[in-house]
């Protein structure tokens, strides 16, 4: 496990933009892509906001017949892994035995799925899909992504809800690092802004109600948040050893130097208190890293502004990283593009390695009332200057799964 790992491209949809750079751009400017659900009709719900990736054109990375052969979520991951690859110059044809795909998602082709089984119910069997399955299933993110770019490698997928894309980052570097593979294209792609999932997640009572305040709805850490809004949307990142990019000459953005995952055991949904799961995810992942906590320089919070999560996060962070919690910049970029879900981490990645790259900690928006039981730096409304030399990403998902990954500039 000697092969160092870097990152030479990122692509990504989001509600902020359909780049990685807009995305970027958004998010150093504060700027919300939450506001009222246009994708379905929303009369009778109690939840009617989302943060949708509306600038999104699949035809821009896909054939029209092919895109309507995809469920959204594959449209995402297409159009990210292809921006990653041409970010990073890589040539996959030359290489195509060794490049692998894995792309998460927490949920998949939910939207197909609700959509056949209307179908099935008003029209009968005979009028759904034969696309349905093929369309649906979680891992054709990493199929059709591997097939679009010609990838013949390792190709899986990681389904550990909002953990799953830093899942498929740390195990995409683990895949790398023994010499399975040279290149991954890793990340996670989600688009679960469906009449189903918002009324599940809103029954639940795990997302904002705030519907008279689209954009001031996601607000992690601040007193009065209230859930998390629902987003949708992907990231991809191009990881490769080092040795082999830096024969090619790639634009290095970061290396990933640590990775660390751990199970809550505890709750179907809750954290554990104190999120001890997740203290020892960071634990471990400072020890692959060989890090101490003072290293760190930024740290990208899972902060899905729900009341729980937030206030266990904090108390994880400061078991974690003792006196210099204080000094140490926290933010959560859900604020703006709300809870991607199974793609939040990697989204959250693109953060951390384009804030090393400009020296600059993106906000979390929305934070207007201080909560004792958050009482971190956590940059609030506006990016910040600051040069760092590594980041921390933080992802948990329901059932107690927990991810973190470490990027150190290049």
């Amino acid at each position: 496990m000697d092969r160092r790992v870097v990152v030479t491209g990122i692509g990504a949809v989001s509600p902020l933009g359909a780049t990685a750079e807009d995305t970027w751009k958004g998010m150093c400017e504060g700027v919300s892509g939450v506001g009222l659900i246009q994708r379905f009709d929303t009369e009778g719900y109690d939840v009617r906001i989302g943060a949708e990736a509306l600038s999104f054109d699949p035809t821009v990375a896909l054939d029209a017949k092919s895109a309507r052969r995809m469920d959204r979520f594959c449209q995402f991951a297409i159009a990210a892994g292809k921006e990653a690859v041409q970010a990073s110059g890589l040539d996959v044809a030359a290489n195509a035995d060794r490049i692998g795909t894995c792309v998460a998602s927490g949920i998949g082709g939910m939207e197909t799925w609700e959509k056949q089984y209307e179908i099935l119910l008003t029209k009968g069997p005979s009028r759904v899909s034969p696309f349905m399955i093929p369309m649906m299933i979680v891992n054709m993110a990493s199929g059709n992504l591997a097939t679009e770019v010609g990838a013949k490698g390792p190709s899986m997928t990681v389904i550990s809800a909002c953990a799953s894309s830093v899942h498929a980052v740390g195990e995409s570097a683990h895949i790398i690092a023994r010499g399975d593979a040279d290149a991954m294209l890793a990340g996670g792609a989600e688009a679960a802004i469906t009449p189903c999932a918002v009324a599940g997640f809103g029954n639940m009572k795990a997302i904002s109600a705030r519907n008279d305040d689209p954009q001031g709805a996601s607000r992690p850490f601040d007193k009065d948040r209230d859930g998390f809004v629902i987003g949708e949307g992907g990231a991809v990142l191009v990881l490769e050893a080092h040795e082999l990019a830096e024969a090619r000459g790639a634009d290095i953005l970061a290396e990933v130097i640590g990775y660390g995952a751990s199970a809550d055991a505890f709750h179907m949904t809750l954290p554990a208190p104190e999120h001890e799961g997740a203290q020892r995810a960071m634990k471990a992942a400072l020890d692959s890293a060989g890090m101490t906590p003072e290293e760190v320089g930024y740290l990208n919070a899972h902060g899905t502004s729900t009341p729980m999560n937030d206030a266990r996060e904090t108390a994880a962070i400061r078991k974690v990283f003792g006196s210099h919690a204080d000094d140490l910049p926290v933010s959560s970029t859900k604020s703006m593009t709300g809870h991607l879900l199974g793609a939040a981490g990697a989204v959250e990645l693109l953060a951390c390695i384009f804030g090393m790259r400009d020296g600059v900690v993106p906000p979390p928006i929305n934070y207007e009332t201080p909560d004792p039981e958050c009482d971190l730096d956590y940059v609030p409304n506006e990016a910040r200057e600051v040069s760092f030399d590594a980041a921390m990403c933080n992802s948990f998902g329901f059932g107690g799964q927990n991810g973190v990954v470490i990027v150190r500039k290049a």
